[in-house]
């Protein structure tokens, strides 16, 4: 057998004959976990809590196609042809119209417009991010984030949660550990607004504290905040950039607000940034699609969005009302979790001794599928929590897939009694609190 980097034996045959050619940073480059659960999930049998889809059958699919046809009639030449790094002028003046909902106050030339907010936050960490550099994240965090920051070979340092979001205490000690460990803090990752996977709202007033902390210790801001409209009592909360502008760069979406397929997405970054930001996009894409940018800039143009923003709110309502319910009427005595006031998630702590990374499987054979806690953390944590996304199934299909989970969770309790708890596994990282306590 070779080791890893040793030229391959006379006749021996390698599994990827390309191997020895890889940049260093691809060894960071892994599959998700909730990605490996989609081609389970999508199984009609299966009531999938895994993945966060938006529910596009509220959308007014009819008037929506007839603008298409239209658009393509019109400006044909326009929407098919390239278009430039920086994005389509008029949706980037509407862009800062939707962002003054949540105070920001923001010009046109500052925003950059990207294929879907992953792009803004892949392109944030390969302008600021060397290897070994330190990323802040709440812990959990988002996958997707995690998967870019190891792409670059940053090091993710969590900081604790709890009810109120991100622990302004906590951030403080992370930083100053760094610090004193002699490593560079980039940037904070941060999703102050019905957190994904955690389902909690960094408090208002934490969020100054934030920020003053930051700035003093020197440490941009990302602010990563698509779900900052579906707030279910229609509160919709300040942003961070909004108070920080030159400290704060801000990732927005119309994915969850709009049509998740169409891809587009947005960074409101300082002057200086933005330029660079263009060059990444130059780079990555050469330009993002002019005809997704215009039909979303014909829905904000012709349709009532606030009035569409409304209804998700109140699907979601619905849907968050029927997983919390289920939970209370069949989860096991040892399981917690929150009851978001927005977005699409519940974090779920389940009894002590389960592991539902390990559980999972099971759960799919009694046709349930859930996004194991572990995925949302880079350093070995989350082995007793789960993510639930009610976002996409039906109220019943919820209340039904809750049921399969509680039972599949109280045969694991059982097999526990019978056979007593399997070995802990070692962990680091903050463990408490939690962000489904108080």
């Amino acid at each position: 057998m070779n080791l890893p980097g040793q030229p391959a034996k006379q006749g021996a045959r390698s599994l990827d004959p390309h191997l020895r050619r890889y940049a260093a940073r691809t060894a960071g480059m892994t599959a998700s976990e909730i990605r490996a659960l989609f081609a389970v999930a999508s199984r009609p049998e299966v009531v999938s809590l895994a993945g966060g889809m938006p529910h596009l059958a509220a959308l007014p699919l009819d008037s929506l196609a007839a603008e298409v046809g239209d658009l393509i009639a019109q400006d044909g030449l326009v929407a098919l042809q390239y278009g430039s790094a920086h994005g389509v002028p008029e949706l980037r003046e509407q862009i800062c119209d939707v962002m003054a909902l949540e105070g920001i106050n923001a010009h046109p030339d500052d925003v950059v417009v990207t294929v879907g907010s992953q792009m803004g936050l892949d392109m944030v960490t390969r302008i600021f991010c060397d290897p070994g550099d330190v990323v802040l994240a709440e812990g959990p965090s988002y996958v997707g984030a995690l998967g870019s920051f190891a792409a670059y070979q940053a090091q993710v340092v969590h900081v604790a949660m709890d009810a109120d979001g991100l622990v302004p205490a906590a951030l403080q000690e992370a930083v100053l550990a760094v610090e004193k460990a002699g490593q560079r803090v980039k940037f904070l990752y941060t999703i102050p607004n019905f957190h994904n996977p955690a389902g909690v709202t960094l408090a208002v007033q934490r969020r100054a504290e934030v920020l003053e902390i930051c700035r003093r210790h020197g440490i941009l801001v990302v602010e990563d905040n698509p779900y900052g409209l579906l707030g279910f009592d229609g509160v919709t909360y300040p942003a961070l950039r909004s108070t920080d502008p030159d400290n704060v760069v801000y990732l927005g979406s119309f994915s969850k607000t709009f049509a998740a397929g169409l891809r587009v997405g947005w960074v409101l970054a300082p002057h200086a940034v933005r330029e660079k930001l263009v060059l990444a996009a130059e780079s990555a894409t050469l330009c993002p699609p002019t005809l997704n940018q215009l039909i979303v800039s014909r829905y904000l143009s012709t349709h009532d969005w606030k009035g569409q923003v409304k209804t998700y709110r109140e699907a979601y309502r619905e849907r968050r009302d029927a997983a919390i319910s289920a939970l209370e009427q069949h989860m096991p005595v040892g399981s917690t979790w929150n009851k978001p006031n927005g977005g699409f998630y519940v974090w779920l702590t389940v009894p002590e001794g389960i592991d539902t990374k390990a559980m999972l499987p099971r759960a799919i054979t009694q046709r349930v599928a859930y996004a194991s806690g572990t995925g949302f953390y880079a350093d070995g944590l989350g082995s007793r929590q789960l993510r639930i996304s009610y976002c996409y199934p039906t109220p019943e299909r919820i209340r039904e897939g809750v049921r399969r989970l509680a039972n599949v969770i109280k045969d694991e309790l059982e097999l526990r009694e019978t056979f007593g708890p399997t070995a802990a596994r070692a962990v680091s990282g903050p463990q408490t609190p939690s962000p489904d306590t108080a």
